[in-house]
């Protein structure tokens, strides 16, 4: 049954009740050519407009395609495009699904919140159509925003998607979204605005466990964390604050790619039986995203 749970004693479901969901092998990126902070959309840009090295940031970002092609994840690349500078966070504009009933794959479009940014959209519509995914979008009736992969997260394994709001995506486009996928999903309310996005502050590393800044959360938000992973990987404030630690993304249930220089969160991942691999993404955090926003995955 497809519904919206926002409080553990509204949970009527086991997560194996969810339909089994296959990882993801590709990655799609979005080239950086035209990166840059012109504006201000969330706190991490305060004090960074203009001052983006923009030969750093391309290295950068190859680093960040090496690795996911060390990993045997095959990237499929979507240019940026003049006049979008945050076009290459890559995670927002779309939520990717594949239906392991229906044996559907497709991608719903973002509605995005600051107008700077909507323009992006249509390109990745076209990109998805060119790989002959379906396409939905919200209907015109949910006037609310959303902003795909940032705030929606599918839960590895199962066909369960997290949904974040409260900064940049609203709740009710989830109702939407549970009826229109046919998936359960559990809705986290946000309340740290330096944590706008739900992949800032969770990130799933395999069906049991997962990395999050608890102080981003509400109690009902964690008791349902505690509730759907058997392990909970918590990084500390400064790491998850400053280094966007949980902005970090696990691909394949073991590697773990996340900012440089987050030690305790590595040590915890590690003692946890992950493997860190650490990328600099500093002139990507000047924007406010790291690894996880820099990246879709894609079926």
């Amino acid at each position: 049954m497809a519904s919206v749970y926002r409080t553990l004693d509204g949970i009527d479901f086991d997560r194996t009740d969810c339909p089994a969901l296959p990882r993801p092998d590709t990655v799609l990126l979005t080239t950086p050519d035209y990166y840059d902070v012109q504006y201000v959309i969330n706190p991490h840009m305060s004090g960074h407009v203009g001052s983006v090295n923009h030969g750093v940031a391309m290295q950068q970002w190859k680093a960040l395609r090496a690795v996911y092609t060390a990993l045997g994840i095959e990237p499929h690349i979507v240019d940026g495009q003049p006049g979008l500078p945050d076009m290459v966070f890559c995670a927002n504009q779309t939520l990717p699904f594949f239906d392991p009933l229906a044996e559907r794959h497709g991608v719903v479009l973002s509605r995005m919140q600051a107008e700077q940014r909507r323009d992006e959209v249509p390109y990745f519509a076209d990109a998805f159509s060119d790989l002959n995914y379906t396409v939905e979008s919200l209907p015109e009736s949910v006037n609310s925003p959303f902003e795909g992969m940032g705030d929606g997260i599918w839960h590895p394994g199962r066909y369960l998607l997290w949904g974040g709001y409260g900064f940049r995506s609203a709740p009710e486009p989830y109702e939407v979204l549970a009826g229109l996928l046919g998936a359960r999903v559990v809705a986290l309310e946000l309340t740290d605005a330096d944590f706008y996005h739900l992949d800032t502050c969770f990130s799933p590393l395999d069906e049991h466990s997962v990395l999050i800044y608890p102080g981003a959360f509400t109690d009902d938000g964690l008791a349902l964390i505690d509730h759907f992973f058997t392990t909970v990987v918590e990084a500390p404030e400064e790491e998850a604050r400053h280094q966007f630690a949980c902005n970090a993304h696990c691909p394949n249930g073991h590697h773990v790619l996340i900012q440089e220089g987050c030690t305790t969160t590595e040590n915890r991942l590690r003692r946890a039986g992950f493997k860190p691999i650490e990328l600099d993404t500093s002139e990507f955090m000047k924007s406010g995203g790291s690894v996880f926003c820099m990246k879709q995955m894609i079926w």
